[in-house]
Parts: C-alpha cells; structure tokens; sequence
C-alpha cells in the first residue's frame, strides 16, 4: 500500500512543478526521506484579510501591519500562509490531516491548533481531490468562511453579527 501511496504523492508533486500554482507559493515534501509530510504556502486572496500582510520583528515579539495599523501577530509576510500537510499510509482513501501553521484568525480554524474545520478533510473526502486541491479549498474557505461550524467563536460571533470591522481587526 505504501508504494501506491509513494507513487501517487511523487505524481501529485511532478503535477504541481510542472505547472505551479501561483496561489499555491510551495508545495512539497518536508523532508527527503519521508513522502508522508508536506509544506504548503498559501498566498493570501485579494482584497480579502487575508492579503498583503507584512511582519515586524520587534524584541522577541511578532507584530504585523495590516492595511496601515499595526497589530501584534504572528502571520507570515506578504499574506502566505503555511500549511503542515500530514499524510496516511491509507492516502488517498483517506484524507490527509491538514492544519496551519502560520497563526491565523479565521471562524473555520482553531488559532491554538491551526486545526481546519471543512468537510473535505473530513467526511466529505474523496480519492479524486490531491494536495494541490485541497490546498485551494483551504485557500477559498479563508475568503468564504462558514460562520455556523465554528472552530473560533470569537470571529464566528462578529462575522455573524455583521461586525466586519471587528472581525478584520481580530
């Protein structure tokens, strides 16, 4: 089984470095000698929150500047946004365990864990998708999040208040 596993996920990388993605900065392998772990870098959709964000290192501290505010933060610059792609031996039967890594205030992902709440990684699966298009599942769901399956309350409550304000200054 893990040949067949191997084999698809070296397919899946020939795919994506013979026609990069150029919402999808990076993905790979972590490591040489283990096909089972997997960067990717998402950039940040336009004209969302989730564009153009710049980090300042400042004493020990990560601060960010956001559409001209400075806010204390942890996000990558110029709006990417890493992802830590787990995959089981049963792939692609079974859906890899995705999670952000960079810190990231969304209703739809947990900031402690960077654990994703969507059903394509989850019950919805299916062989067909690859890591490439989950990746970009993940990347629509930053601009189209689903307020009602929380995994962030706090953002969930103002987006569902319509507190847009609030909820792009979180």
């Amino acid at each position: 089984m893990v040949g067949a596993v191997s084999r698809r996920l070296l397919k899946e990388l020939k795919d994506y470095q013979k026609e990069p993605n150029p919402d999808l900065a990076e993905l790979s392998p972590i490591q040489d000698d283990n096909i089972l772990i997997w960067k990717a870098e998402l950039r940040g959709e336009a004209d969302t929150p989730y564009e153009g964000i710049i980090s300042l290192d400042i004493s020990e501290e990560m601060y960010c500047c956001k559409r001209g505010k400075v806010l204390k933060c942890g996000f990558i610059p110029g709006g990417h946004w890493t992802l830590h792609i787990d995959i089981p031996k049963t792939y692609p039967i079974h859906p890899p365990k995705i999670k952000f890594v960079t810190k990231i205030c969304h209703p739809n992902v947990s900031f402690k864990t960077g654990e994703i709440c969507l059903d394509i990684l989850k019950t919805a699966w299916s062989p067909a998708w690859t890591l490439q298009s989950a990746c970009m599942a993940i990347r629509l769901l930053l601009s189209n999040p689903e307020p009602t399956s929380p995994l962030n309350c706090d953002a969930a409550n103002l987006l569902r208040c319509g507190d847009l304000m609030g909820y792009e200054s979180l």
